[in-house]
């Protein structure tokens, strides 16, 4: 090889190991997110699956946002006892408008897996994003490095992994806003701000640290104001005007369900929860040290692939505190799981941080350093496959040890060809009710619920009854005894399919491997009868 050759590839390579990982890291996702869609792996928020899925549905033919699935979980069914609608728009939930950028790639696929490989590519390039941003200011080797720690990263994997999420886009849009930053490309900076605000109600929290950062380490005082003011007047206006135009679930349910703890009644804008915590310091205090155990334990998690730095950044810390805060704040015990889609908020304020860290500390890289951050990306690669992200590898570990439950791929293949082979049996257009787990595979219509609701609204504003309905009883039954939602499912599904088919409202097609198909006003076959009561018998 001439001399110029073996420049140019020494030169080439830094960039080319980013490239091989990023290939790694996005076929490896892909792969498992396909299996365990096809397979008809549960997971957790699968329900949410569906829901996205029925908006971009919905939203591609002029319907806007609209969903019958998200309608479900609105306070107006949830407590006030309304029926769902197909006419409801989620922006009353969560507002999203930036999901309306990939609405042409969801053309091309229209399926809930299709969601799943953009969202894996959104996090997938977004690390390349980060190599140039960490490249601007560090040395080849240890940009290289830091970008191997975000696809290492158990709070990158395992998000990924879920079922797809708004905060997918963040860590895009924040890399390639703080990049732009650098580079004084002022116009691209702000037009990733405003991506970003659009993303969700409450991404404007993870600019408002950017800004928190911006001027508290006097970059750029007057950008970093900005950012403040425009973030906290955005989210202010967005939950207090804007989204109770489309349904009261902000102040309702989501402000007093997450954050109550610090406002009295059943109703609370984000404007009294600020004022809340603010009158309340030691109460405050108090939810951000509690509970203390896994507190730290999710700490760890977020420190340890790039070694702890984050936590001896005072960078770090400015820029992901904001985010953080909401995150120890929250009501809701899944908030501190990493592997739950507010996990990858905090990535890119700690990586940013950690980038900003090493371009003032040079000297510290040792080879001692070298081979401890090592270590840690090992470390935290085999606990994150240990922990089985949203049962993303249940095909291999066992969703538990004690009592022991794991379903071999064979079998659960098996009993995916079963659902199949129902669903085939449905039209496409048809109205239709299913268990959470199916719930995506039947989302891609205007007309959908989760067993065992089988009435709606529809676009006449007339009350329906759902012409078909699916029931997966096996699923809920195989891990009923880990996981106490599946036995309350199971129970609450077996109790309805018992109601449906003695009432005569509806009649059962087909019972086969736990799971039923029922139709309104069919005649119940001989034979689905009898394996139905076969079931009850052997399995309740």
């Amino acid at each position: 090889m001439h001399q110029w050759q073996r420049r140019y590839w020494q030169k080439r390579s830094p960039l080319l190991n980013v490239v091989g990982m990023a290939i790694a890291f996005w076929l490896f996702c892909v792969a498992l997110l396909l299996w365990r869609y096809y397979g008809f792996y549960p997971s957790y928020a699968t329900f949410d699956q569906g829901i996205f899925n029925q908006v971009f549905w919905n939203s591609l033919r002029g319907q806007w946002f609209q969903s019958s699935l998200s309608s479900t979980e609105s306070i107006a069914v949830v407590r006030d006892r309304a029926l769902p609608d197909v006419t409801y728009q989620r922006l009353g939930q969560h507002f999203t408008p930036a999901l309306l950028l990939w609405l042409p790639f969801y053309a091309l696929f229209q399926s809930p897996a299709g969601l799943s490989i953009l969202q894996v590519t959104l996090v997938t390039a977004a690390g390349l994003l980060l190599y140039a941003l960490a490249r601007h200011r560090l040395s080849e080797q240890l940009a290289v490095w830091i970008t191997a720690s975000y696809y290492a990263a158990n709070a990158v994997i395992a998000p990924t992994l879920a079922n797809f999420h708004d905060f997918s886009q963040i860590p895009l849009y924040c890399f390639g806003l703080l990049l732009a930053f650098e580079k004084r490309k002022w116009w691209v900076f702000w037009l990733l701000c405003g991506l970003t605000l659009l993303v969700r109600e409450d991404a404007g929290i993870i600019l408002f640290g950017i800004g928190f950062y911006f001027a508290l380490s006097r970059q750029s005082i007057r950008i970093g104001l900005i950012l403040c003011t425009l973030s906290l007047s955005y989210i202010l206006l967005l939950t207090n005007v804007v989204m109770p135009l489309f349904s009261p679930d902000i102040s309702r349910r989501f402000m007093v369900e997450q954050f109550g703890q610090f406002v009295e009644g059943q109703e609370a804008s984000t404007l009294q929860v600020i004022l809340g915590m603010l009158s309340q310091p030691w109460l405050l205090v108090w939810e951000l040290l509690n509970p203390i155990g896994p507190t730290f334990r999710y700490l760890l998690a977020q420190g340890l692939p790039l070694a702890f730095v984050p936590f001896i950044s005072p960078s770090s810390w400015a820029l992901a505190s904001f985010p953080l805060l909401q995150i120890l704040i929250r009501q809701d015990p899944s908030a501190l799981m990493i592997d739950r889609r507010y996990a990858i908020t905090l990535v890119p304020g700690l990586f940013y941080g950690t980038i900003l860290w090493w371009s003032c500390h040079r000297d510290r890289l040792t080879q001692r350093f070298w081979r401890f951050w090592l270590s840690c990306l090992l470390v935290g690669l085999l606990l994150t496959f240990t922990a089985n992200p949203n049962r993303a590898l249940s095909f291999i570990l066992p969703d538990s040890f004690q009592p022991w439950v794991y379903t071999s791929p064979v079998r659960q293949w098996q009993h995916a060809q079963v659902i199949r082979s129902l669903l085939s049996q449905i039209p496409a257009d048809a109205s239709i009710s299913a268990t959470s787990f199916i719930v995506p595979h039947i989302s891609g219509r205007r007309e959908a619920l989760r067993f065992p609701q089988v009435r709606l609204r529809n676009d006449q504003s007339q009350v329906i009854q759902i012409e078909y309905a699916i029931a997966d009883l096996w699923q809920f039954q195989q891990y009923q005894s880990v996981y106490p939602w599946e036995r309350e499912q199971l129970q609450r599904s077996t109790q309805a399919l018992t109601r449906m088919v003695e009432g005569n409202k509806y009649g059962l097609l087909v019972f086969q491997d736990g799971v039923a198909l029922l139709r309104r006003d069919a005649v119940s076959q001989p034979q689905a009868l009898q394996a139905w009561r076969n079931w009850q018998s052997k399995s309740l």
